[in-house]
Order: C-alpha cells, then sequence, then structure tokens
C-alpha cells in the first residue's frame, strides 16, 4: 500500500516546519500568501488528504447537519433542501441527506447511521407511518439538535417548522364551494401524516359551515405521484356521482388528475373544478393553470437550519426547547382550473 502522506513529509519536502504547514492549510493569516500557495500546491501534489475525523474529535464537531425526508423526488423538498442549503453553507456546514421511502424502519435506520455519523444536528420531515419518536432518543439525550418540519407529528415536547394545514385545506374546499361545487373529492396522503390528517379535518370543516354533507366515498387515499391520475379519474367516474371538485393535496398530482381527465373529455372547470397543493412549477405550466396553496418551502427551510446553527451557536440556548412550533403563513392563488365565477 502507498504511504499515507502526512504534514510531515511536506514539510520535509519544503524545508519548513510542520507547524507552518499546518497553519497554512488551516488558512491561518500567520503563513504569508506566497508560503502558504507553496505549501497547498506541494499537498495537491503528493497527495495529502487531511485527517477530519482527527480533527473533529479535538473540535466535538462534523461540521455536518443531517437530513431525513420522506423523499427526493418531491418540488416541494427540493424547495426545502434548497432553502437548508444555502444557509448551512453560509455558516460553513454541510448535509447529509437521505430519505425514509416513506417507511419508519427505513426512518430509524437512516436516524442511527446519522447519530453514528456524529452529525451536529438533525432536521427530519417524518415518514407517512411514524408513530413514536423513539428512535431519536439517543439525539436528545445528547443535546443534539432535532428540528422536525412540514411532517412534524402531534408529539410532546419536539421543536417543529410547518404552515396552518388545516386552515390551509379549510381555504381551498371553502373556495371550491364558493364556485358552487357540491361534490367535492379530497386526495390525500396516508392520514398516520399530521399534514393530511390536518388538511382532512379542514375538508370536514368547510364542509360542515357550508351546510354540506360529509361523505367518507369522496376520500380517496392515494401516493400523489405523477401516475396517480388515472386511477384517481377512473375511481370518479365509478362513484356514478355528480362529482364537481377536485382538491389533491400535491400539485404533481392534481395535474396528473387534469391530464386524465381532459383524455376522458372532462372541461376544466366548467366539469369539475381542481385544486392542488404546494405552488409547484408544474402548477404554472399545466393548462388551465392550478388552483394551489402556497406552501413556502424554500422558506421554510431557510428557517428551520437556522434555528438549528443558531443553537448549536448558542445564540437562542433555550429557544428549541421553549417554542415548540414555527407556523409560517401559506396562500390560497386561485388560478384557472377552478376559476366558475
Amino acid at each position: 500500500m502507498d504511504k499515507e502522506i502526512t504534514i510531515y513529509d511536506i514539510a520535509k519536502d519544503l524545508g519548513v516546519s510542520p507547524t507552518t504547514v499546518s497553519r497554512a492549510l488551516n488558512n491561518n493569516p500567520a503563513v504569508n500568501e506566497k508560503t502558504r500557495k507553496k505549501i497547498f500546491q506541494a499537498a495537491l501534489d503528493m497527495g495529502y488528504q487531511s485527517n477530519v475525523f482527527a480533527s473533529n474529535l479535538r473540535s466535538k464537531r462534523t461540521n455536518n447537519i443531517g437530513v431525513i425526508v420522506p423523499r427526493l423526488n418531491s418540488s416541494f423538498q427540493s424547495d426545502v433542501i434548497a432553502g437548508m442549503e444555502k444557509v448551512a453553507n453560509n455558516a460553513g456546514f454541510n448535509l447529509i441527506i437521505s430519505q425514509s421511502l416513506e417507511s419508519k424502519e427505513k426512518e430509524i435506520a437512516n436516524t442511527i447511521t446519522m447519530f453514528n455519523s456524529r452529525v451536529d444536528g438533525l432536521l427530519v420531515s417524518l415518514a407517512s407511518n411514524t408513530e413514536s419518536l423513539d428512535h431519536f432518543a439517543p439525539f436528545i439525550k445528547k443535546n443534539i439538535p432535532l428540528i422536525f418540519y412540514d411532517r412534524i407529528g402531534n408529539f410532546g415536547d419536539i421543536f417543529g417548522v410547518t404552515i396552518d394545514n388545516l386552515n390551509a385545506a379549510y381555504e381551498a374546499t371553502n373556495h371550491l364551494i364558493d364556485q358552487g361545487c357540491r361534490k367535492i373529492v379530497h386526495v390525500l396522503g396516508n392520514i398516520k401524516a399530521n399534514v393530511y390528517r390536518d388538511r382532512l379535518n379542514g375538508y370536514k370543516s368547510a364542509l360542515l359551515d357550508n351546510g354540506l354533507e360529509y361523505e367518507e366515498k369522496l376520500i380517496f387515499h392515494s401516493d400523489l405521484n405523477e401516475e396517480a391520475g388515472a386511477e384517481i379519474i377512473q375511481k370518479i367516474k365509478k362513484l356514478a356521482l355528480p362529482i364537481d371538485g377536485l382538491f389533491v393535496s400535491n400539485d404533481a398530482c392534481a395535474a396528473s388528475c387534469i391530464q386524465q381527465l381532459k383524455l376522458e373529455g372532462y372541461r376544466i372547470p366548467e366539469d369539475i373544478a381542481v385544486v392542488g397543493f404546494n405552488n409547484d412549477a408544474i402548477s404554472r405550466l399545466v393548462e388551465p393553470n392550478i388552483t394551489t396553496i402556497n406552501y413556502p418551502g424554500y422558506e421554510m427551510g431557510e428557517i428551520a437550519m437556522q434555528n438549528l446553527i443558531d443553537h448549536l451557536d448558542q445564540k437562542s440556548e433555550s429557544r428549541l426547547k421553549n417554542t415548540h412550533k414555527i407556523t409560517l403563513r401559506s396562500e390560497l392563488f386561485i388560478r384557472e382550473s377552478s376559476k366558475l365565477k
């Protein structure tokens, strides 16, 4: 095996002290620019690799922050991660990202890996079937900052960043009712996840406040992916009811539904008015443009990451303990897919 190159090898090659090499490689201003460049070039030429692990043990920091997401193939999650990345990079931290694939078992495995990797903090959007937070106990026990976002669950003493999903769904459903819709299908994910459970409650409340009956058969559970539209529209046709409204819990699935409705000869919104969720780019690209809830993913990522880093830097030492939830503002964007009046 090739010998591991050390700072002593570089020092010997250049005729300088190992201390000077160490300082130069750490960008210490005590080393002049010319010497620093020469040392960097020698390190590169000789194949030197810094011993990050040893350095981390000394500093008790890895400068790595873990992120666990349900799925990476989501416009919303991409926006969130972009916001996190911006804040983390500016503060000198790196992200280690993994996905649970909506599996609590995979989420547990990812959490153990993050802990063993000694991440400085962890940001999590829970899998839809996660029913306890027991697997995060090692982080809590060692006082490693732990922040949940979007899917934060209905657990006790945790810190989370989310929107008011109940009110957002209420607004979306109420808008469809205002447009004259009376039989509204709601498509959502697993209601074990707080976001879908809250949206279902918002949908129910809007019906109740407008004197409309809640019907279980109008609730469709789905993976909410781009391929789901055909199945959803076939289920609507089998209902043999005058469905005139469709509220879908993400824009990609809503766009898929619109595409399938058009193939089946439906007019949007004249026959069925459609509302999505998230304000993904696809909502502005399909025809007609989709009415949707603007879910500020980028801002959510920025705020979650900034709170975690502030806690690490002890700028807000007690905030994660005293503030249980930050609720961001969402907004209904009305577009052509639901305009009947």
